[in-house]
């Protein structure tokens, strides 16, 4: 689009964040400044043991696991993830994906990953929805860290609620067996990071985790851009 045109149009249907509503300045983007330094960072991409690693420990073998924020209900972090999966925001997905990525490299624990890989949608969800948020995140960490993302390796194979809407033994009932590989010779003797966007009991991830655990020398990690807590 010409500058011209684009300034245009900013001016007539000027640009908004999708957390409080106000208009964007011309170096924002999505979500303004105010906005995007309230988000609640969870600090745990810097430490081992943290609350993400904690409900997963015993469920899976993995390296490290972490995730960005805190999904509180009513705060930004909602708003910002709601955005993302129910309002067809995919810029705001990518943007995400930088903020975690830039925190993964602060860190130094995840250095050695390999490949991205992002939590499968099934195909009827991702049709409703447009994308995989899970990707695009994917596409926003690449960017920072400068690793391929791998798509279509693991499938979502049956279609499942929305665990959102379930206790946590139905969550766990709800995906058990959802995912299978496809095409696994790529993923072996890799460090995986698998990424999703919001973790509640991790039953999903877990669920997602066990066809990986079964490839020959493969190492996985995890990181989500929020846990709900």
């Amino acid at each position: 689009m010409l500058p011209y045109l684009q300034s245009v149009l900013q001016a007539l249907f000027p640009s908004t964040c999708v957390c409080c509503g106000e208009v964007l300045l011309p170096s924002e983007r999505q979500v303004c400044l105010g906005c995007y330094t309230s988000l609640a960072t969870t600090g745990y991409s810097a430490h081992d043991d943290n609350h993400t690693e904690r409900l997963l420990t015993g469920r899976i073998p993995f390296v490290h696991a972490t995730s960005l924020l805190y999904f509180r209900q009513g705060d930004n972090t909602q708003r910002v993830v709601h955005a993302m999966k129910f309002q067809g925001n995919s810029e705001l997905c990518v943007i995400m994906g930088v903020f975690m990525g830039q925190e993964l490299l602060r860190s130094a624990r995840f250095d050695d990953v390999d490949i991205l890989v992002p939590l499968p949608l099934h195909w009827r969800r991702r049709l409703q929805r447009g994308y995989n948020q899970s990707e695009l995140l994917c596409r926003g960490i690449a960017r920072v860290l400068k690793r391929p993302v791998c798509k279509g390796v693991l499938v979502r194979h049956r279609y499942t609620h929305q665990q959102s809407l379930l206790s946590s033994a139905e969550r766990e009932d709800n995906v058990d067996g959802a995912f299978s590989l496809r095409r696994p010779e790529r993923l072996r003797g890799r460090h995986i990071l698998l990424v999703d966007d919001v973790m509640t009991t991790g039953a999903t991830l877990a669920s997602c985790c066990q066809p990986l655990t079964a490839l020959d020398d493969v190492k996985i990690s995890i990181a989500t851009l929020s846990i709900a807590g």
